[in-house]
């Protein structure tokens, strides 16, 4: 029988000891969205899925505080008005947050449970990134497409073109790309898990 400092018995029967590798797992997971990314970065083989969990924990960031910030002006601007109508507004703007950051962010928390659980698969993190790249092209056609006609301006070049037709479309159409990116996601999260 071994001595209690040698280490401890897996479920498997084998001991992990410190001089075999064996790590604590606060050390080699995560616990909870934020500790995610970093746990991801660390853990992934993929170039493209690294830049793509630093770049989306920036604009998630950026997204947050946008919201925010707009929570905290409509807040200012119905704060002597009664309930009704006002609360719904501001619960919607939580709820449209939700819908832009949590697909952002689920490539990075999608990529962290694997590797927590299973072997890491590269084609996964890859894929898994250039959706979440798509995903943010996705919201920045959504903008253009809502641009108001006095912020607008005519670029020029192959680009123009482009421009010209997404600030033709209606309004309800910003919708679109982010519903599609957000579907083709969820294809690439079910093709390679």
């Amino acid at each position: 029988m071994s001595d209690a400092t040698d280490g401890e018995v897996a479920a498997d029967g084998d001991v992990a000891t410190p001089a075999s590798g064996g790590e604590s797992d606060a050390e080699d997971s995560y616990g909870g969205i934020l500790t995610a990314f970093p746990y991801a970065i660390r853990a992934s083989d993929s170039r493209v899925f690294q830049t793509y969990a630093a770049v989306s924990a920036l604009f998630a960031a950026l997204i947050v505080l946008l919201f925010a910030f707009a929570v905290v002006t409509l807040l200012g601007g119905t704060a002597s008005a009664p309930g009704g109508s006002f609360t719904f507004s501001r619960a919607f703007f939580i709820f449209l947050m939700f819908l832009v950051v949590a697909p952002l962010v689920a490539p990075v928390l999608l990529v962290a449970h694997r590797h927590r659980r299973t072997e890491p698969d590269v084609r996964y993190e890859r894929a898994l990134a250039l959706s979440g790249y798509g995903f943010l092209v996705a919201l920045y056609l959504s903008l253009v497409i809502t641009t108001p006609a006095a912020l607008r301006e005519e670029p020029g070049g192959p680009f123009g073109a482009v421009a010209a037709f997404l600030y033709g479309l209606p309004r309800p159409a910003a919708a679109v790309p982010p519903v599609l990116a957000a579907v083709v996601m969820y294809l690439a999260y079910r093709w390679f898990r």
